[in-house]
């Protein structure tokens, strides 16, 4: 009897055992199945925001014009997710929202933004193969945008406060194609603004950000930091304006490298580059590069010439770097340009790279240092301003900032004369005063107020001459047959030259 109390016992106990078992196992699985948010049915249908309120309301609420998404958002592949109207999505804490399909966002104010400003949304991930157009649209407090696909656009947006989450190479993380980065304000991110991986072969076109006091964590990364790109296209960084924030003092400004093997091909053109630790940094072997007309001052935030500082900086192991660099200002910072390994430059020959960069108050430790070639390599740097301060240069003037084989006899020897500041002479009112519109064009535009410039020469965004132009004085009417793109007018008087923009639809 007492055997059979005993066994009756173990069986009413493990069969609550198993009831407990189940009940625990069926909590867990509804919490599972709550977490996964909503996805889409991969059926080829469009989704406003209504329509994913009426899908799945336990995911996504509305109030007016404000919509909260408490959970994360799957966009199936044959899928489409459309913004259309101004409207404003809370995103709750750790909430992802990913594509494999279509988000378009064309209204023209759309923000996306944490329920809780102190508890951000992973943020957004862009899957390969989906096809993402983001416009007009402010993007804070989440945890950045991870883009792998080879189809995207953002352009015209704030993008502000994010932190290190889906995306944490920088709070826009590229993976491979020519991404469109354009007309975007970038600012105050944990991260970096722009990356892509160290093996991704990746070509955007970066073009109008506005891009300031990035990498708020204040890691050893600049704050566009690209690696390899694709062997058909090159990086474009054009006409962006970086501006660092000097109690970051490990922060740079651009840096593109292929320290792990793979091509670099780039373009950086017309960007100011200020107040970061360095200004342009290429690293690696097999780079071509051209560096033109940007504006590079006060790199020097972190105050240590051997760790940084140089207007710009070259490094490479190995004998084959293809860098111009023309018509650049290189003034404040620690060293004007650096090379170092087996690095080199052409900074200005009597063939194809007419030179004018100018330098100004680059040094460190009492002395100047305009360039700093601690190399073996012989280049051309030819038709510079070597001391702004001080023109015309002479000879002298351009020996004393320049250290070479003249000053060790181990490093390569610069061929810098002759030494030309010339071109700082022209009144920047006269040119300031030119006019070029309309600007896009379809190939017809007016030149006006053209009061010293006698011919154009229009060149390619990689620098190839298309084709010469004779100017009147005054108004020019010009119709040029040119495909969609960028292009460099450069006009040239008899004691000035000018560089403009000329964009073709």
């Amino acid at each position: 009897m007492q055997y059979f109390i005993i066994l009756m016992k173990l069986k009413i106990h493990n069969s609550m055992k198993q009831f407990l078992l189940n009940f625990i196992f069926t909590i867990g699985f509804v919490s599972l199945v709550s977490a996964q948010g909503y996805t889409t049915p991969d059926t080829g249908v469009s989704y406003y925001l209504d329509d994913l309120v009426t899908a799945s309301p336990s995911t996504i609420s509305v109030s007016g014009t404000t919509y909260t998404l408490i959970d994360d958002l799957i966009i199936s592949a044959t899928d489409t997710f459309l913004i259309d109207t101004d409207v404003t999505l809370e995103i709750g804490a750790d909430v992802r929202i990913t594509i494999f399909g279509t988000f378009n966002v064309s209204a023209t104010n759309t923000v996306f933004t944490a329920l809780d400003t102190n508890a951000p949304y992973e943020g957004f991930r862009f899957e390969e193969f989906s096809i993402i157009n983001i416009q007009n649209s402010t993007i804070q407090y989440g945890g950045g945008l991870r883009v792998l696909t080879e189809t995207f656009t953002i352009n015209n947006c704030t993008i502000t406060n994010n932190v290190s989450g889906i995306s944490t190479g920088s709070v826009i993380s590229l993976s491979r194609g020519m991404p469109q980065i354009t007309n975007n304000t970038i600012t105050f991110n944990e991260t970096p603004a722009i990356s892509s991986g160290a093996t991704n072969d990746v070509s955007p076109y970066i073009f109008n950000n506005y891009i300031e006091g990035n990498n708020q964590a204040n890691s050893n990364r600049p704050q566009i930091n690209m690696g390899t790109t694709m062997t058909t296209e090159p990086i474009q960084i054009i006409q962006n304006t970086i501006i660092g924030n000097r109690n970051l003092t490990q922060v740079g400004g651009i840096a593109i490298s292929n320290l792990l093997g793979g091509v670099v091909d780039a373009i950086i053109d017309d960007n100011i580059v200020k107040d970061n630790r360095y200004g342009i940094a290429l690293l690696g072997d097999d780079i071509s590069a051209l560096v033109r007309n940007n504006v590079i001052e006060d790199n020097n935030s972190q105050g240590s010439p051997n760790l940084g500082g140089s207007g710009i900086s070259l490094n490479a192991s190995s004998e084959g770097m293809v860098v111009v660099a023309t018509g650049n200002e290189i003034r404040g910072n620690l060293w004007g340009i650096t090379l170092q390994g087996e690095s080199s430059v052409n900074l200005g020959d009597n063939v194809d790279n007419i030179g004018e960069n100018v330098f100004s108050q680059n040094g460190n430790g009492g002395v100047t240092y305009a360039l700093y070639n601690n190399t073996d390599n012989a280049f051309m740097a030819m038709h510079n301003c070597w001391d702004e301060e001080n023109v015309p240069n002479s000879i002298a003037d351009a020996e004393a900032v320049i250290v070479h084989q003249n000053d060790i006899s181990s490093l390569g020897l610069v061929t810098f004369d002759p030494v030309n500041c010339g071109f700082l002479s022209v009144d920047e009112a006269l040119i300031n005063q030119l006019v070029i519109y309309p600007n896009p064009s379809e190939g017809q535009f007016n030149l006006d107020n053209n009061n010293l410039f006698k011919q154009m020469n229009v060149y390619s965004i990689n620098g190839q001459l298309i084709m010469k132009k004779p100017l009147e004085i005054g108004s020019n009417e010009m119709n040029l047959d040119l495909s969609s793109g960028i292009y460099i007018l450069e006009l040239e008087g008899e004691q000035a030259k000018a560089i403009k923009k000329l964009v073709i639809n």
